[in-house]
C-alpha cells in the first residue's frame, strides 16, 4: 500500500556564515502518477526573524501543520505563534505539538484508518533577532535535536544515499557555494538511487544576522541546464577518482613488501 507523502529528502546545514536548506518536491511515485509539492516553507518578519521549515513524511500531516501555523498567525486570539516566540527552540516545541495533535486523529486502532501511518518529521532553522541562528530536527514523536559541530547538518526523509558526501565535505567553515553544491549533489545522489525522490529541487542560503527571508535561492526543474551539468560532472569525476585509486595488484599478488 502506498501512503502519499512518504517519498522525499530534505537537509539543512549549519555554517559559520549561516544556514543552507535544500529539498526535493516529490510526494508520490508510481507507474501511473508522479506528484510534486514544495517541502520548503518560509516565514519572515524582515529584520526581526526569518524561519524556514522543511517537511517530510505523511503529506496530510505536514500540510495540516503548516496550515495551523498560518492560522495561528492570522488569528489575533492565538496565545502563541512563530512571530511572537522568543527562541527558535520554542518554535520547534510548537511544531512538535502541532504534529502530535494531528497524528492523534489517526491513532485509534481499528476503523478505516487502521494501520495508517500519519507520522511526519520537520527541519526548522532560522534566526530571531538578538540570538544566533539555530537548526533543529523535529521527530514524529514531537521532540527535537540540533546539529553538532562534528556533523553540522540534519536530514529527514530518505537520508541514507545522500549522507556520505555530507560526511566527507561539510564542516562549519565550508564556503557557502560549496555547501549548496554539496546539498544538491546529496539530493541528486538520492534521486539516482531512489525514484521516490525527485525534482523540482529547492536550495536556499540564509546569511547569519541578515534577518531576511532569502538572499540566495534557486529552484531547479528536472531539465534545468545546471542540474544536468552538475549531475554529469559529478558522474565523470567520481569515475576519474575511482580510476586513480591505489592499485590492488601488489596485494593480490601477495607482495610481502606491503605493510601487513
Amino acid at each position: 500500500m502506498l501512503f502519499l507523502g512518504f517519498m522525499t529528502y530534505c537537509l539543512a546545514i549549519a555554517l559559520d556564515e549561516g544556514l543552507v536548506f535544500c529539498s526535493d518536491s516529490r510526494t508520490n511515485a508510481g507507474p501511473d502518477r508522479v506528484s510534486t509539492y514544495s517541502k520548503m516553507h518560509r516565514f519572515s518578519v524582515p529584520y526581526d526573524r526569518t524561519l524556514i521549515v522543511l517537511t517530510a513524511g505523511n503529506l496530510a500531516t505536514s500540510q495540516a501543520v503548516i496550515a495551523q501555523i498560518q492560522r495561528d498567525l492570522e488569528e489575533e486570539e492565538s496565545e502563541f505563534n512563530i512571530f511572537n516566540a522568543r527562541y527558535v527552540s520554542d518554535v520547534a516545541d510548537y511544531i512538535g505539538e502541532l504534529s502530535l495533535a494531528e497524528q492523534r486523529k489517526y491513532a485509534k486502532k481499528g476503523g478505516p484508518n487502521a494501520g495508517f501511518n500519519a507520522s511526519a518529521s520537520f527541519i526548522l532553522g532560522g534566526q530571531i533577532k538578538g540570538h544566533a541562528p539555530e537548526l533543529y530536527m523535529i521527530y514524529p514523536e514531537g521532540n527535537h535535536i540540533t546539529a553538532s559541530d562534528l556533523y553540522p547538518y540534519l536530514q529527514i526523509g530518505e537520508t541514507k544515499y545522500g549522507k556520505p558526501i555530507l560526511d566527507r565535505i561539510i564542516r562549519p567553515d565550508t564556503p557557502i557555494e560549496t555547501a549548496m553544491r554539496c546539498a544538491l549533489v546529496s539530493i541528486d545522489s538520492t534521486m539516482r538511487s531512489n525514484a521516490t525522490v525527485g525534482p523540482p529541487l529547492e536550495c536556499l542560503f540564509y546569511r547569519k544576522d541578515s534577518l531576511l527571508p532569502q538572499e540566495q535561492y534557486c529552484k531547479l526543474e528536472e531539465n534545468h541546464p545546471y542540474l544536468s551539468e552538475l549531475r554529469q560532472s559529478w558522474d565523470d569525476n567520481i569515475r576519474l577518482a575511482f580510476e586513480n585509486l591505489p592499485s590492488l595488484s601488489s596485494v593480490l599478488a601477495g607482495d610481502e613488501s606491503q605493510p601487513q
